[in-house]
Formats: C-alpha cells, structure tokens, sequence
C-alpha cells in the first residue's frame, strides 16, 4: 500500500511544495552559477531508474570545464568553483532533481541513481537496488554517503529495497537534515566525489 500507492503521491506533493519553498534559493543558484560556469548552470545525465530504465537526472553544474594542455578534463577537485563547492557542501546541488521526482523518474527517498555503465557490473544482489526508484537521499546517504566503500552502499541500498516504509524514508530525510548542517559524507576519503565503481565490490 505505501510503496505503490501513499509514496508516489506524497513524492510528487512534498516535491511540488520543496520546489516553491526553494524557488528564491533556486533562482539565486542558478544566477551564480551562471556567472561561475560561463553561462552553465545545470547539467544533464543519463541514469537508470527503476527497473534500470534509463531516464534523464537534472543537477546543478558544480564544476567547471577546465581542461589541460591535451584536451582531457581536469580532475574533479580542479574544477570544483568556489560557489560550486558551497553548493556542495550544502547539498544545493540536489534542488533541480525535485523536477525529476515531480516528473516520476524519482522518489525523495531511495537508493542514489547511478551511472549507466555500472548497470553490466553489478551482480544479481546489488542489482536489487533497481527494484524501487531512485531517490534524491537514501538509507546510504544519510550512513557515510561518498565515505563508504560501494560495497556498504550497496548493501544499504537492498537493506532499503527490502525494509521500505513510512517510518524508514520520514527517519531518512531526518537524518538527511541532520547530515546537510553538519556537511557530513560529502566527499571520499581520497577524492573530490565517489570514486567510479569497478565491478570489483
């Protein structure tokens, strides 16, 4: 009843009401990183859903397009902006996906959308995250986010498919208020952001 019914409508609500609380910050985002990224506020991935179907995720652009002397892109904290950083750091960079929740493609609460590249990687449990959608936060994110191994995300994102609930996803965004204040897991403990998954976990 909750996961088919009660959680897709209360997504699309609390979206909806998130989207016109945040209009000024939003609004506010988008003309500073304008100016940061030479006219390039957001950016677009291909992400794989529910189902893995693939749809498309909307961010906002944190790093820069910086590359060096042979044409290949800086690495990640090269390119991370001073405003950018800040909108890391408070998880600002997550505002613009509430469209994709109102659209469908994503709840508030579920296991993190990854890349579509690590769709052949992953064995048949890890694959189980697949079985609910997305989420703007999750069980992983609010227990080291970008500070654990995929191997602990993993196994956080299928303990979530499997214990899905009201009082789950309402302890989740709690946590996740918690952890955006303290600015908690947002990096790795040797990158900018996660590093990429090998299949090896």
């Amino acid at each position: 009843m909750y996961r088919h019914f009660i959680k897709p409508l209360a997504d699309v609500l609390v979206a909806l009401i998130a989207f016109i609380i945040l209009l000024p910050v939003f609004i506010a985002v988008v003309i500073l990183l304008t100016i940061a990224n030479n006219g390039k506020p957001f950016f677009t991935q291909l992400r794989p859903g529910k189902n893995a179907h693939i749809f498309r995720v909307i961010k906002f652009k944190t790093m820069n397009d910086r590359k060096d002397v042979n044409g290949n892109l800086l690495p990640d904290a090269e390119r991370l902006t001073p405003v950018g950083k800040f909108v890391r750091k408070t998880s600002l960079d997550e505002i613009p996906q509430l469209l994709n929740v109102i659209k469908g493609d994503m709840s508030i609460v579920g296991p993190r959308p990854l890349l579509p590249e690590y769709l052949p990687l992953y064995n048949n449990t890890q694959m189980r995250r697949h079985e609910v959608k997305p989420g703007i936060t999750g069980w992983a994110q609010v227990n080291g986010r970008n500070t654990i191994s995929w191997k602990q995300k993993f196994e956080y994102d299928v303990w979530y498919v499997d214990n899905q609930s009201f009082v789950l996803d309402f302890r989740i965004l709690l946590m996740t208020i918690r952890n955006v204040v303290k600015s908690e897991g947002i990096n790795s403990a040797t990158s900018a952001t996660m590093e990429k998954f090998t299949g090896k976990e």
